[in-house]
């Protein structure tokens, strides 16, 4: 026997809810908010290793600048030493020997620092063109993240509006029932998955998808349609649809 309008409308009424959770599920597990969490985690990933890379080139800078600036002034003595060789300052052969000795040595420092200087550069090119590439990828990852929150606002404001609607139609159905049918149904639905009531289906529970038992089905056949009956295996609200 088919149940009566109230429990109709009280199925109408855990539709509606079902609705309402299935929509907030949607909203929370739209596959923009898992593609932002992964894109955070490259754009994280991304900088360590850029932070990294620019620590080791910011350390053969320093070092390419240390031997520069000593280069610089060691041709600097050299130009001295050189100007007061041939100026004829040297007062006797052990002054010209001392200054051509000085001279031999400041070159041999300015080759050494040279090679220093040459050594930090081809050091330095691969580190600059790896902090570059990590650039480009965060700068790539910020176009993408732009578009990423942009489409999950969208998504978001279109499931509200749906949600906001099914809320609406909910709390009229809520109003226009018995609140005594309302308290079942409100004690039960936290209890069971967010489904206090189910149909009947043949000889199924459409809740928990069990099949009742034939004295049982043939209990149910003779209550009258008003009247409210669970399932004996879940202990949801049935109702009866023929």
């Amino acid at each position: 026997m088919r149940a009566s309008a109230d429990l109709q409308a009280l199925l109408a009424l855990q539709d509606l809810g079902t609705a309402i959770d299935r929509h907030r599920h949607q909203r929370d597990t739209l596959p923009e908010r898992g593609e932002l969490v992964a894109l955070d985690h490259g754009v994280a990933s991304t900088r360590r290793a850029r932070d990294e890379v620019a620590r080791r080139r910011d350390e053969v800078v320093a070092a390419q600048e240390t031997s520069e600036a000593e280069l610089a002034a060691t041709e600097d003595r050299l130009s001295a030493v050189r100007r007061r060789m041939g100026s004829g300052d040297a007062a006797s052969a052990r002054d010209v020997t001392a200054l051509s000795s000085g001279i031999d040595h400041l070159l041999e420092r300015v080759s050494h620092l040279e090679d220093e200087v040459l050594s930090a550069m081809e050091e330095r090119a691969p580190l600059d063109e790896q902090v570059s590439l990590a650039e480009r990828e965060l700068a790539e990852f910020a176009e993408r993240r732009e578009v990423l929150v942009a489409a999950l606002a969208a998504a978001e404001a279109r499931l509200d509006e749906e949600i906001a609607a099914l809320e609406e139609t909910r709390d009229a159905a809520r109003e226009s029932l018995p609140k005594e049918r309302v308290a079942i149904y409100d004690r039960l639905r936290p209890r069971l998955a967010g489904v206090a009531v189910a149909r009947l289906v043949g000889s199924h529970c459409d809740g928990c998808h069990l099949t009742l038992p034939a004295t049982e089905l043939d209990r149910l056949r003779h209550e009258p349609p008003d009247a409210l009956v669970y399932c004996d295996q879940c202990g949801r609200v049935l109702v009866r649809q023929v």
